[in-house]
Protein backbone atom coordinates (compact mmCIF):
# COMPACT_ATOMS: atom_id res chain seq x y z
CA UNK A 1 0.00 0.00 0.00
CA UNK A 2 1.20 3.04 -0.66
CA UNK A 3 0.71 6.71 0.42
CA UNK A 4 -1.76 8.83 -1.03
CA UNK A 5 0.92 11.57 -2.18
CA UNK A 6 2.30 9.35 -4.60
CA UNK A 7 -0.50 9.63 -6.64
CA UNK A 8 -0.38 10.85 -10.14
CA UNK A 9 -2.19 11.53 -13.39
CA UNK A 10 -1.99 8.38 -15.40
CA UNK A 11 -1.78 5.87 -12.87
CA UNK A 12 -4.08 3.22 -12.14
CA UNK A 13 -5.40 2.62 -8.60
CA UNK A 14 -8.20 0.08 -7.21
CA UNK A 15 -10.71 2.01 -6.11
CA UNK A 16 -13.73 0.17 -4.47
CA UNK A 17 -12.26 -2.88 -6.02
CA UNK A 18 -12.39 -1.70 -9.62
CA UNK A 19 -9.54 -0.71 -11.62
CA UNK A 20 -9.62 3.60 -12.21
CA UNK A 21 -7.07 5.58 -14.20
CA UNK A 22 -5.88 8.88 -12.30
CA UNK A 23 -7.02 11.97 -14.67
CA UNK A 24 -6.22 14.92 -12.59
CA UNK A 25 -5.15 15.45 -8.51
CA UNK A 26 -4.62 18.41 -6.63
CA UNK A 27 -3.23 18.44 -3.05
CA UNK A 28 -5.04 20.46 -0.62
CA UNK A 29 -5.14 22.01 2.60
CA UNK A 30 -7.73 24.12 3.95
CA UNK A 31 -6.65 26.05 7.19
CA UNK A 32 -5.58 24.56 10.50
CA UNK A 33 -6.80 20.96 9.11
CA UNK A 34 -4.81 18.23 7.73
CA UNK A 35 -4.38 18.35 4.00
CA UNK A 36 -5.69 15.86 1.32
CA UNK A 37 -5.49 14.96 -2.21
CA UNK A 38 -8.16 15.27 -4.79
CA UNK A 39 -8.39 13.29 -7.64
CA UNK A 40 -10.50 12.97 -10.78
CA UNK A 41 -10.42 9.18 -12.11
CA UNK A 42 -12.35 7.27 -14.71
CA UNK A 43 -13.16 3.75 -14.31
CA UNK A 44 -11.83 1.72 -16.29
CA UNK A 45 -14.90 -0.74 -16.70
CA UNK A 46 -17.46 1.21 -16.95
CA UNK A 47 -15.82 4.62 -18.30
CA UNK A 48 -17.41 6.86 -15.81
CA UNK A 49 -15.46 9.48 -13.81
CA UNK A 50 -15.38 10.08 -9.96
CA UNK A 51 -14.13 12.58 -7.98
CA UNK A 52 -12.35 11.06 -4.63
CA UNK A 53 -10.72 12.81 -1.36
CA UNK A 54 -7.30 11.07 -0.13
CA UNK A 55 -6.78 11.62 3.47
CA UNK A 56 -2.97 11.53 4.55
CA UNK A 57 -3.65 8.50 6.45
CA UNK A 58 -5.15 6.63 4.02
CA UNK A 59 -3.72 4.16 1.80
CA UNK A 60 -4.08 3.74 -1.55
CA UNK A 61 -3.78 0.24 -3.86
CA UNK A 62 -1.50 0.87 -7.05
CA UNK A 63 -1.75 -1.69 -9.80
CA UNK A 64 0.95 -3.35 -12.33
CA UNK A 65 0.51 -1.24 -15.49
CA UNK A 66 2.14 -2.07 -19.03
CA UNK A 67 1.65 -0.11 -22.18
CA UNK A 68 2.80 -1.97 -25.29
CA UNK A 69 2.66 -0.88 -28.56
CA UNK A 70 0.51 -3.39 -31.11
CA UNK A 71 -0.80 -3.06 -34.45
CA UNK A 72 -4.32 -3.06 -35.35
CA UNK A 73 -5.08 -5.66 -37.81
CA UNK A 74 -8.95 -6.36 -38.45
CA UNK A 75 -12.24 -6.48 -37.09
CA UNK A 76 -14.78 -9.37 -36.52
CA UNK A 77 -17.42 -10.59 -33.92
CA UNK A 78 -15.04 -10.94 -31.27
CA UNK A 79 -13.95 -7.52 -31.30
CA UNK A 80 -10.89 -5.27 -32.28
CA UNK A 81 -7.85 -7.82 -33.21
CA UNK A 82 -4.39 -6.30 -32.12
CA UNK A 83 -1.09 -7.64 -33.46
CA UNK A 84 2.56 -7.60 -31.39
CA UNK A 85 4.68 -6.66 -33.95
CA UNK A 86 7.47 -8.77 -32.06
CA UNK A 87 5.67 -12.12 -30.77
CA UNK A 88 2.84 -12.17 -33.34
CA UNK A 89 0.46 -12.89 -30.36
CA UNK A 90 -3.16 -11.53 -31.25
CA UNK A 91 -4.71 -9.25 -28.41
CA UNK A 92 -8.34 -8.96 -28.87
CA UNK A 93 -10.49 -5.80 -27.62
CA UNK A 94 -14.09 -6.19 -27.08
CA UNK A 95 -16.84 -3.37 -28.58
CA UNK A 96 -17.07 -1.78 -25.52
CA UNK A 97 -13.48 -0.80 -24.53
CA UNK A 98 -12.77 0.32 -28.16
CA UNK A 99 -16.41 2.59 -28.43
CA UNK A 100 -15.26 5.93 -28.41
CA UNK A 101 -11.55 5.00 -30.26
CA UNK A 102 -12.53 2.87 -33.59
CA UNK A 103 -13.15 5.90 -35.86
CA UNK A 104 -9.64 6.32 -35.58
CA UNK A 105 -8.36 2.72 -36.02
CA UNK A 106 -6.73 2.45 -39.67
CA UNK A 107 -5.14 -1.16 -40.58
CA UNK A 108 -1.34 -1.14 -40.35
CA UNK A 109 -1.06 1.36 -37.48
CA UNK A 110 0.81 1.28 -34.05
CA UNK A 111 -1.25 2.41 -31.17
CA UNK A 112 -0.29 2.43 -27.08
CA UNK A 113 -2.43 -0.46 -25.64
CA UNK A 114 -2.88 -0.33 -21.62
CA UNK A 115 -2.79 -3.51 -19.97
CA UNK A 116 -3.61 -3.39 -16.04
CA UNK A 117 -2.44 -6.81 -14.42
CA UNK A 118 -1.87 -8.25 -18.00
CA UNK A 119 -5.25 -7.62 -19.31
CA UNK A 120 -5.86 -4.71 -22.17
CA UNK A 121 -8.16 -2.55 -20.81
CA UNK A 122 -7.56 1.28 -22.88
CA UNK A 123 -5.96 2.14 -25.82
CA UNK A 124 -4.21 5.35 -25.02
CA UNK A 125 -4.50 7.83 -29.03
CA UNK A 126 -2.07 9.77 -30.11
CA UNK A 127 -3.12 13.71 -30.18
CA UNK A 128 -3.79 13.28 -33.58
CA UNK A 129 -3.36 10.66 -36.55
CA UNK A 130 -3.11 10.78 -40.33
CA UNK A 131 -6.04 9.23 -42.28
CA UNK A 132 -6.71 8.56 -46.50
CA UNK A 133 -9.95 10.44 -47.79
CA UNK A 134 -12.08 8.59 -49.59
CA UNK A 135 -14.76 10.51 -49.98
CA UNK A 136 -14.93 13.93 -51.14
CA UNK A 137 -17.24 16.66 -52.46
CA UNK A 138 -15.75 18.92 -55.49
CA UNK A 139 -15.25 22.43 -53.76
CA UNK A 140 -17.61 25.29 -55.81
CA UNK A 141 -15.46 27.87 -57.34
CA UNK A 142 -16.19 31.27 -55.50
CA UNK A 143 -17.94 29.26 -52.29
CA UNK A 144 -16.13 31.02 -49.59
CA UNK A 145 -18.65 33.41 -48.56
CA UNK A 146 -19.07 31.15 -45.51
CA UNK A 147 -16.77 28.98 -43.62
CA UNK A 148 -14.84 27.58 -46.76
CA UNK A 149 -15.15 23.99 -45.11
CA UNK A 150 -16.85 20.96 -47.00
CA UNK A 151 -17.24 17.75 -45.26
CA UNK A 152 -15.39 14.89 -46.15
CA UNK A 153 -14.98 11.00 -45.71
CA UNK A 154 -11.96 9.15 -44.23
CA UNK A 155 -10.62 5.65 -44.37
CA UNK A 156 -12.66 4.35 -41.41
CA UNK A 157 -16.06 6.40 -42.64
CA UNK A 158 -15.59 9.17 -39.95
CA UNK A 159 -16.97 12.39 -41.66
CA UNK A 160 -14.28 15.40 -41.07
CA UNK A 161 -14.81 19.16 -41.86
CA UNK A 162 -11.51 19.86 -44.26
CA UNK A 163 -10.90 22.63 -46.77
CA UNK A 164 -12.08 22.86 -50.06
CA UNK A 165 -9.05 22.11 -51.56
CA UNK A 166 -8.95 18.14 -50.19
CA UNK A 167 -9.86 15.48 -52.58
CA UNK A 168 -9.90 12.01 -52.85
CA UNK A 169 -6.11 10.43 -51.86
CA UNK A 170 -5.35 13.22 -49.72
CA UNK A 171 -3.87 12.11 -46.36
CA UNK A 172 -4.87 15.06 -43.80
CA UNK A 173 -3.95 15.16 -40.04
CA UNK A 174 -6.94 14.64 -37.54
CA UNK A 175 -6.71 15.85 -33.69
CA UNK A 176 -7.63 12.49 -31.76
CA UNK A 177 -9.35 15.32 -29.05
CA UNK A 178 -12.32 16.78 -31.24
CA UNK A 179 -12.01 15.46 -34.54
CA UNK A 180 -10.73 18.66 -35.90
CA UNK A 181 -9.05 18.89 -39.36
CA UNK A 182 -5.28 20.08 -38.53
CA UNK A 183 -3.31 20.17 -41.89
CA UNK A 184 -2.95 18.05 -45.39
CA UNK A 185 0.40 15.94 -45.02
Amino acid sequence: MASPTDIRKGKVINFNGTPHIVLDTQHRTQGRQAGFVQTTMRNLNTGSTTSTKYRGTDSVDFLMTDTVKLEFSYTDQEGFHFLHPVTFGDTVLTNELVEYSKDYLCEGNLYDILFVDERAVQIQLPASIEMKIVVAAEGLRGDTASSALKPVTTETGMVVQAPLFIKVDDVIKISTSDRSYLGRI
